[in-house]
């Protein structure tokens, strides 16, 4: 998905949310703002911390890769590749579970429905 597609979802969503709850619907231009926030914060996390959790969703971690040899593909010869900082991203136990379509064990949301059904799967 682009970040318009995001936007037009995450504002049609919050709107028809609105009309059944009486609550206040999102703008395009509120996704938007969103979306940019939260790119900010995920490259100032990542610069100061290394790492940035999107909870329920992934992780970015920053790891460094080592020095190492390589071979030019035209020439043919050994070169070095220097050293650099990567992102990696970590999917949640959540969404690799949906991708591979098992069966939920972990939950969604935090509804009290959801915490009610935990605390008695506990308790056989």
């Amino acid at each position: 998905m682009t970040k318009a597609q995001v936007c037009r979802h995450m504002a049609s969503h919050f709107e028809a949310r609105a009309r059944t709850t009486g609550g206040r619907s999102l703008t395009c231009d509120d996704a938007r703002e969103f979306l940019d926030e939260l790119r900010r914060l995920c490259v100032r996390e990542l610069s100061d911390e290394g790492c940035f959790s999107i909870p329920k969703v992934a992780k970015l971690v920053v790891e460094t890769r080592r020095q190492r040899r390589g071979r030019d593909p035209v020439s043919g010869t050994t070169v070095v590749i220097p050293a650099r900082r990567i992102v990696r991203a970590r999917a949640s136990p959540v969404v690799r579970d949906a991708v591979e379509g098992r069966p939920k064990r972990h939950s969604v949301d935090g509804s009290a429905a959801t915490r009610a059904a935990r605390s008695t799967r506990g308790s056989d």
